[in-house]
């Protein structure tokens, strides 16, 4: 999405002047206004579009954003709030405020209320990830309706009549992970698999799909899913359950951590003395997983573009409010890469 101030940038001119080139306003030197619509020409930039976006400046436009918990308990975030604050810095050139909340992992009546508060805030569109619960769908279904569109986040949910979700294509996510698990281990594991929340769909599906992986090998393969435990995203409760899951089974020679809480899982793995001994599959290449993945703890991670989950989503809703264009599908999957110890 190209701005006013990056074609008069690019084309050294102000801003002015690229109005009244692209808009037939006013008198304008030949070379430069033929240098002005070339420009605007490469960035796929109309003057229709130039129009309404000079023209939002004087609707006072505002977007919600809700994210999970806080930066603090899960750093994948803090990408993925970057992210926000560079396109929110680029919509400020059109007068587009983004209002940034958190809502608990647990609890979905909160996420409502925060979804709530922004509307009586006066927001025209939202970005959220959301809580798979019935009041959570009911109330984005409900925006929907009133003419606020909403955008789906890091994970999405069903029945909501959502505009569009950007995110990683979990259950894909999670097959790779089985198939990166089965390369590891030779294809025989006991595996205990420790996740955020089975009610947060992007954690359900990322094991699902892990299930599938292994349920849909061509090879013949032995590896048993011992236990599925819950850690809420928290690393602190990720520590509790995981050394609590290991010292009750034994037998786990390896762990699939399918959400946040990976460094409280390792910490107990090392408490344990088992660093050396399990075979780790994660998620994202957040600073404390990158010194896991260097040290040998963690195999391997699988990362999806937070900053592009921070974005995008902001770039969809202004397209659509703004220059009045549907998204070209419904759903927006992030590129999913493997990282290990020799590309971190």
């Amino acid at each position: 999405m190209a701005t006013i101030k990056q074609i008069a940038n690019l084309a050294g001119v102000s801003r002015g002047t690229v109005d009244r080139v692209l808009n037939n306003r006013g008198t304008v030197n030949p070379e430069t206004a033929a240098k002005v619509r070339e420009i605007a020409a490469l960035l796929n930039y109309t003057p229709n579009r130039l129009a309404k976006t000079l023209a939002t400046k004087k609707r006072n436009i505002k977007f919600g954003y809700i994210l999970f918990s806080s930066t603090n308990e899960n750093p994948f975030f803090n990408d993925v709030v970057d992210g926000i604050r560079k396109k929110s810095k680029e919509l400020k050139e059109y007068g587009i405020s983004v209002d940034t909340c958190f809502s608990e992992l647990r609890d979905p009546s909160n996420q409502v209320k925060l979804m709530e508060q922004l509307v009586d805030s006066g927001i025209n569109g939202l970005a959220i990830t959301p809580i798979n619960h019935p009041d959570v769908a009911m109330k984005i279904k409900e925006l929907s309706e009133k003419g606020i569109p909403v955008v789906t986040v890091n994970t999405d949910i069903e029945n909501s009549g959502r505009l569009a979700y950007v995110g990683s294509n979990y259950l894909e996510s999670g097959k790779t992970a089985g198939g990166l698990l089965r390369l590891i281990t030779g294809g025989k594991a006991n595996v205990g698999i420790i996740v955020g929340s089975m009610n947060i769909l992007c954690h359900s599906e990322r094991v699902k799909g892990f299930k599938q992986a292994l349920e849909e090998s061509d090879s013949k393969i032995d590896i048993n899913i011992i236990d599925i435990v819950e850690n809420y995203d928290d690393d602190i409760i990720s520590f509790e359950v995981t050394k609590a899951l290991l010292e009750k089974h034994p037998e786990i020679d390896s762990l699939y951590l399918a959400s946040a809480g990976v460094y409280g899982a390792c910490r107990a793995v090392k408490s344990l003395n088992l660093d050396k001994k399990l075979k780790i599959i994660s998620f994202d290449s957040v600073p404390t997983t990158k010194m896991l993945i260097e040290d040998g703890t963690i195999d391997a991670t699988i990362t999806q573009q937070p900053h592009v989950q921070g974005s995008k989503p902001l770039s969809i809703l202004f397209d659509y409010l703004v220059l009045d264009i549907p998204p070209k599908t419904d759903r927006f999957y992030t590129v999913l890469e493997i990282k290990i110890k020799e590309n971190i």
